[in-house]
This record gives structure tokens, sequence and C-alpha cells, in this order.
């Protein structure tokens, strides 16, 4: 059976079926969200056990012609880089979509895209096939510009089409990147990742530079790297709670998913070259991300700042070159994606109550919300990189990989580590320490719906914390593999 078709395509199938059911059957239509975004979930799931763990080469492989002339083949296959950001996803959309709840206004709609925006990224991380790839990551952009510019906050229009720009003319570039690698290859040309790996001996130093900054800038929006940060914050304010999660957990991880999968097996000599700026960009996106958070005064702006910090983490565990650099950066990807996903829903919950998100508009909320107050702290700690919980993990191998080959910026980075403490531990005690604010003295804590969305990712912060080998597991051949060890 094509498990990763299934994986990838049954929540196409549930749009389709969405988009010829009436408006008004807001049930049916949630029902089949939930049913196909399941059914890709347990397919993801039901690898597991056939997962390989091993052995680094691609497995579940699909390959069927698809564009013969051209060489252009459907193309899927999955490691120990990308099974684990596929489960993510699946996940992840299951949650986003429990939380999608809420949503009363254009419910068909908003379901029928948020479906097809899971099959794009589902898509990104399973296509071995250059054009499928670049279809699939370009496929992101137009459900996550209808989910922010109709469900979105008051300046969704200006967030929508922020977002769209950047991420479109880095696709662009990447595009044109992608041409030159097709015709540089060896006759007859194709577009297959796999086969391009094994042609790299043959070009050119300055080719593989020129290709690799193509690469490295439809990448770098997405991460989003320094200097190509600033929709971020923007999309993630105006984004509905939903989709706030789903671009924190799962969109950014396609940029540095994409700068392991293509800019490093593709261009290794660009990639090589590049180092000592990614290190740089790194740091800068670590101490600058933090300390932009640490400025804020709305919860969801901290925590999107807080993720231009957390992405510069797997920049600097990548600069690294080494075994645990890059294990950091793809742990540091699952536990952010998983807490930070969570920071999001707990910030949605406060605001869908008090309908602000200043933090200095609370006090003393611990008394009256002890559950979503427990909640915060814990994903809050995690965060900020507490041992004991995953965002500890990820941290740890990132800067224990970096610094064997870059001391002083590993040095500097720690500062980053620093700031996050600050601004996290000042927004707990400023939200729920001290005299409560008799203004929500009749706040009521997390309602069920709220809870099966945060619990199971508080339940896997610690898990992941505690006992990362399982994830560790799964990626530990490929990575091996990918330095050449």
């Amino acid at each position: 059976m094509n498990m990763l078709t299934v994986v990838t395509f049954a929540p196409l199938l549930g749009a389709l079926i969405i988009l010829c059911l009436p408006k008004e059957k807001v049930k049916a239509i949630q029902t089949v969200a939930f049913i196909f975004a399941g059914i890709s979930m347990i397919a993801s799931l039901a690898m597991l056990p056939g997962f390989d763990r091993g052995t680094p080469d691609m497995q579940f492989i699909e390959r069927y012609a698809w564009i013969p002339s051209f060489g252009v083949q459907y193309f899927m296959g999955v490691d120990g880089l990308s099974f684990p950001l596929v489960l993510l996803t699946t996940f992840m959309c299951v949650i986003g979509l429990i939380a999608s709840l809420g949503i009363e206004n254009r419910v068909k709609e908003y379901f029928f895209w948020f479906l097809v925006l899971e099959v794009g990224m589902i898509g990104v991380f399973c296509a071995l096939d250059l054009i499928l790839f670049y279809v699939f990551w370009e496929l992101t952009l137009v459900p996550m510009y209808f989910l922010i510019g109709v469900w979105g906050g008051p300046r969704k229009e200006f967030a929508a089409i922020k977002f769209f720009l950047y991420t479109l003319t880095g696709s662009v570039f990447m595009l044109l990147a992608i041409l030159a690698l097709y015709f540089a290859g060896t006759a007859p040309h194709t577009f297959d990742m796999l086969e391009l790996a094994k042609m790299t001996g043959g070009w050119s130093k300055n080719f593989q530079i020129l290709v690799f900054l193509g690469l490295y800038f439809g990448m770098a929006i997405k991460i989003p790297a320094f200097p190509f940060h600033t929709w971020l914050p923007l999309a993630h304010v105006e984004a509905p709670t939903p989709i706030s999660v789903i671009l924190a957990a799962v969109l950014l991880k396609m940029g540095v998913y994409g700068l392991l999968r293509i800019c490093l097996s593709l261009t290794p000599v660009g990639f090589q070259w590049f180092l000592p700026a990614l290190v740089v960009i790194a740091v800068i996106n670590i101490v600058y991300g933090a300390l932009c958070a640490m400025a804020q005064t709305d919860m969801k702006k901290m925590v999107a700042y807080s993720s231009v910090n957390h992405m510069g983490y797997c920049l600097l565990g990548i600069a690294g070159m080494t075994t645990a650099g890059f294990t950091g950066a793809v742990f540091q990807m699952l536990s952010h994606g998983i807490i930070t996903g969570a920071l999001f829903l707990l910030v949605g919950v406060i605001y869908d109550r008090a309908h602000t998100r200043d933090i200095s508009a609370f006090g003393g909320l611990a008394v009256k919300l002890p559950v979503f107050a427990g909640l915060m702290s814990l994903t809050a700690f995690a965060s900020l990189g507490l041992p004991g919980l995953a965002g500890f993990i990820g941290e740890f191998l990132c800067f224990l990989g970096a610094f064997q080959t870059w001391k002083l910026a590993a040095a500097i980075s720690v500062l980053g580590i620093i700031a996050t403490a600050a601004f996290f531990l000042r927004m707990l005690q400023k939200v729920f320490l001290g005299k409560l604010n008799e203004k929500w003295a009749d706040l009521p804590d997390m309602t069920t719906r709220e809870l099966v969305s945060v619990v199971p990712l508080a339940i896997l912060t610690v898990l992941f914390g505690v006992y990362p080998k399982w994830p560790l597991d799964l990626m530990n051949k490929t990575i091996e593999h990918m330095l050449g060890k």
C-alpha cells in the first residue's frame, strides 16, 4: 500500500468533500475535516513499526513517471530527517483542528483551506523530486494567505500580503536554482534529488555557491533567518490562534528541512563556503530574537519573536557540522513545534476571555485560573530550556555541536538563553503572580476543548524531556550518513 500517498493526500480528499457540503452543515464540515486529518495521522503512526531505524536509506519509496519528457517524477520517500517531521505535521494539524472548533465565520472555506495547507506541508517533507518539492512548497502559500487574510486580526490583509510577497520572492530564486541543477546534471537530465546528489563532484565551486545562494534565499525567508524575519511577528499576531500554531509548529520547519535536505546534499561546497555567514546569522537570530521578545508587551508577539530565537538554535547546530549539532537541530524542530504550538494555544485561551494580550493588563491570575497557570508555566519553562523538559535537549545538543567548531559564537549565543529566561519569567510574574486584578475576577478556567488541544502537547513536552531516546533513535542513522560518518 502506498502509505505516503495516503498520509499526504487524505486531507485533500477531505477538502474536496467539504467543497461539496452546504455551508450551513457546520458539524458535518468539522467532522469530515477531523476524519481525513485523522486518517493522515493514523496512517503516519502506522508507518512507525515498519520504519527501520538502523538504516539511513529512504524508506516507503513511491516512484511514478509524472512528466517523462522532462524527467519529472512523482517520487516520495522518508528517512530519519523527514519522517519525524511528517509525524509532527499530522499530529499538529489534528491539534490545530481541535483549536479551530471555535471558528464561527465562513467555516466551510476555513476547513477547506486548512486541509489544503496540510497537504502542502506533508508533501514538502516527503517529496524527493525537486519539481514535486517545489509544487508542495508553493501549495502552502495560497491557503496560508487566505487563512491569515480572511480570519485574522485587524491588520490581517497587510500581514497576509507581506507573508505572500516575502515567500513568493524567495521561491522565485529557489526555482532558478532548481533549473540550474537540472541543466547542470548529466544527460538524461533529472530533478531526482538522490541522483543529483551523486553528481555534485563534477560541479565547480562558483556554480555551487550561486545555486546555494538561490536555494538559501527561499529557505531563509521560511525559517525565518535574519534579516528576512520581519514578516513573522506580524503574521503570527494577525493570524487566528490555530493558524499561528501551524505556522510556528510546521511551516518554519520547512526552511530548516530544506537547508539540510537540499542545500547540504546538492551544493555541499556552497554550503561549506557559507558556514561562517550562517553562524553569524544564527547568533543574530538567537540574541536579537530574544531581545526583541523581551521588548514586547503583547504576549503573542513575544512568543512570535521567541520563534526567531529558537530557529537560531537550529541554524547554530547546523553550522557546527557535527552529529550532535545536526541531531540538536532536528530535535529542536520537533520540540519547538510542540512547545510553541502549546504557547500559542494558551495565549489564545486568555485572549478569548479577556480580548487583550497585554502582559501588564493582568496580575494574580494563578488564583482564578490554576489549570491555565500551570500549563502556561510548564510550556514557558520548556521554551526557556529547563532541564527535564523537551526544550532543553535540542538546545543542549545544538550548543554541544556548535561549540566544537564555533566556540565564540556558542558563548555569545548563551546570552539568548538568559534573555529568553528573563522575558518568560517576567511574563509569568506579571500575568499570574501578585495581587489579582479585580477586572478579571470572573474569568473561567480552561474548557474541555482547550484542555484536549493543549494537554497532549504538555505530555509530549515532559516525555521528550525525560526520555528523548525514541525521537533520537528515529533520526540518528540518517544524520550520521549526511555527515559521512
